[in-house]
């Protein structure tokens, strides 16, 4: 969607719909990136709805939608999807999700979720917590694999910018932090087109040679519907060809986690002292690592306990992740220091990211406004005596 121009009131300025907004938010963070389990994306409301303001939030509650409602927020950003479970029955008097969605509805409110997709985005969740501990040099913990496609079409040279152009319009080509990647090769293509066909290059039932390129490019999974049809747009056979391969490759673009490097070593006590104090935590779990020094750290916003082997396996000297079970600290005793931060503290930093970006979107329509949630939405509480 592009910007839109709305009059009113003698004055002409610039608006959003909520469709614009949720392409720039899967532009990073595709839904197709997702756990498959996943229940990203639009929750409740319209791609239609025209913004006032915005409300991020990590999960949706009834006082988050308070607050969103007296700031006038007509559009909720959660990271936690309100709706993951399926919903068998809208109660309204006794079941409170039920109630929450009625009030949600009551007051046109679009609610929208990015959940694992922004886990495994660059410059996401882990990636957020990585810089707020001032990690350099930082990369993903595991890159997710097996997820990409190589297609190879042969298209005529006149045309080759022209097809290349719309798969790169779509989303082809990306590799790390270079976009437009391709190969071509010349070769010769031979066919002969049937009575009923119409050939753009030569004459029907006659063999035709034509010099052609053999244009090259990767694709994720969850663009390759998108590109293919460009490309069939773009290229001026009736009948192209191509071929699609899957990659085993490992996508250098998502991944789970983060991994990056402590401008200044410190000790086991010096770090976990300065974790307590970035995270605004007074309660950390950890277990004894390997090594009495610490300078490579690997991360996890959330639940990451599944990436413990690959932090030790990546030599990190300790690792940072939230719902860590009892028998995983046993299992990564003296290999790592462990530590577990809450699932709250070690996530609740992306909203800073998303905030950042959104405005950046917005800044020539001064009459939008985001504002993150100003209390906590986190339900752990700590007793100390």
């Amino acid at each position: 969607m592009g910007n839109a121009l709305h009059f009113k009131r003698g004055a002409f300025f610039l608006y959003m719909i909520a469709g614009e907004l949720t392409d720039y938010i899967e532009s990073w963070s595709p839904p197709g990136a997702a756990w498959e389990k996943d229940n990203t994306g639009l929750q409740i409301g319209s791609r239609g709805t025209k913004i006032k303001n915005i409300m991020l939030c990590l999960e949706l509650t009834d006082e988050v939608l308070k607050e969103a409602i007296n700031k006038n927020c007509n559009f909720i950003f959660t990271h936690h999807p309100l709706l993951f479970n399926p919903v068998y029955k809208l109660d309204f008097e006794f079941n409170s999700t039920a109630k929450l969605i009625e009030k949600i509805i009551r007051n046109n409110v679009t609610v929208y979720s990015a959940h694992t997709n922004l886990d495994f985005a660059k410059d996401g969740v882990s990636f957020e917590l990585a810089k707020k501990l001032k990690l350099t040099e930082i990369k993903f913990l595991q890159n997710l694999e097996s997820n990409q496609f190589k297609i190879a079409v042969f298209v005529p040279e006149t045309h080759l910018e022209q097809v290349s152009n719309a798969v790169f319009s779509s989303g082809a080509g990306i590799i790390g932090e270079y976009e437009n990647c391709s190969f071509r090769l010349k070769g010769e293509g031979t066919f002969k087109g049937s009575e009923k066909s119409n050939p753009v290059i030569g004459k029907k039932n006659i063999f035709e040679k034509v010099e052609e390129i053999r244009l090259e490019f990767i694709v994720d999974q969850w663009n390759l519907n998108k590109v293919i049809s460009s490309m069939i747009k773009a290229h001026p056979y009736e009948e192209p060809a191509y071929d699609i391969y899957p990659l085993k490759n490992r996508n250098v673009n998502f991944g789970a986690g983060a991994i990056g490097i402590l401008k200044n070593e410190m000790s086991e006590e010096e770090f976990l002292r300065y974790v307590s104090n970035l995270l605004n935590t007074e309660v950390l779990r950890y277990c004894n690592g390997k090594n009495k020094v610490i300078k490579k750290v690997a991360v996890c916003g959330g639940a990451g306990s599944n990436l413990i082997s690959h932090a030790i396996n990546s030599n990190a000297d300790a690792f940072i992740t939230a719902d860590i079970k009892y028998h995983e600290f046993h299992q990564a005793n003296n290999k790592i220091l462990l530590i577990d931060a809450g699932h709250y503290e070690t996530e609740v930093l992306i909203l800073n990211e998303v905030k950042k970006r959104i405005e950046e979107l917005i800044s020539n329509r001064s009459k939008i406004k985001v504002y993150k949630y100003t209390k906590t939405t986190n339900p752990i509480k700590f007793y100390k005596h």
